[in-house]
């Protein structure tokens, strides 16, 4: 396991704080930070706008409302299944059969019009596939179980990243808890999908040497201001007008955490899921509402 899971990463929790674990799966998922015009891009884990905007929905904050006690939490992100990434081809038009606009805009701040004339623009939409995350928010405990009670009963609904991507139950993972962000992420079992988990446990028992199928390391990111990376995705305000966003200073490591598998191939086998619901398809069964 890298020097980075075993290094201190952060100071014991105070009395007051506490942390909530958040599962983050879906069939689709998109965390865009820097998408502009036409492209539509995705980072390859949760940003913390995304994680803020889905928590002000769960908790009914207007767009326009103060989010200044969301972005003070603190985030941190464990990648348990990374998906793979997925472009969406979409061409765009008025339904007026007008010619479309340009993204530049006249010095009065309307948008010029194409020349020559377009009837259509394509657009490029990336997202993950079967992806799943762990993120966890620590933060004042009042504020903390709050968050925990309304996710379970939202207030809006709840999106991951863009609103097309609907998360799959359960979302929150067990109580609220007081512990550092790094123990939670740690000590909260695998998450990923039944077919990863049978194939990591069938590779567990192969070859040379075989490795304990009990435990998987699996890289995370926290909140640190005194990390070695930064991200600009901290949002200031939901406002349609005033959207803007600074900087946050993160910190990379892995951490050495527990399946859940059994013992042998052949358990693994025997408590796998079916991979189809008898009796015809109910997408919403699937996504476990």
């Amino acid at each position: 396991m890298p020097a980075e899971a075993t290094s201190a990463m952060a100071p014991e929790p105070e009395e007051d704080q506490a942390v909530l674990a958040l599962r983050l799966a879906g069939p689709l998922q998109s965390w865009g930070d820097r998408s502009a015009f036409n492209r539509r891009d995705s980072q390859p884990q949760p940003t913390k706008s995304g994680v803020v905007g889905l928590l002000a929905a769960a908790a009914g904050y207007p767009r326009e409302a103060d989010i200044t006690d969301l972005v003070g939490l603190r985030l941190g992100v464990r990648v348990d299944q990374p998906g793979t990434l997925l472009r969406d081809y979409h061409t765009v038009s008025d339904y007026r059969g007008r010619p479309l606009p340009q993204a530049g805009v006249n010095a009065k701040g309307v948008q010029k019009p194409t020349s020559p004339a377009k009837d259509t623009h394509v657009t490029h939409r990336y997202y993950l596939q079967d992806a799943v995350f762990v993120a966890a928010v620590q933060g004042p405990i009042t504020l903390v179980t709050t968050l925990a009670e309304a996710i379970r009963r939202p207030a809006f609904p709840l999106a991951l990243g863009r609103r097309s991507c609907v998360p799959t139950q359960p979302i929150v993972l067990g109580a609220v808890r007081h512990a550092t962000l790094k123990a939670v992420l740690a000590e909260e079992p695998w998450q990923a999908g039944d077919a990863a988990k049978n194939a990591y446990h069938r590779r567990s028992h192969r070859g040379p040497e075989p490795f304990s199928p009990h435990r998987i390391d699996l890289a995370a990111t926290f909140d640190d201001p005194f990390g070695d990376d930064t991200l600009q995705d901290v949002p200031r305000s939901f406002a349609p007008r005033e959207r803007g966003f600074s900087t946050r200073r993160i910190r990379h490591a892995w951490l050495n955490v527990p399946t859940g598998l059994p013992r042998s191939p052949a358990q693994a086998a025997d408590t796998a899921q079916p991979d189809a619901v008898a009796g015809g398809h109910d997408p919403f069964a699937l996504l476990g509402w």
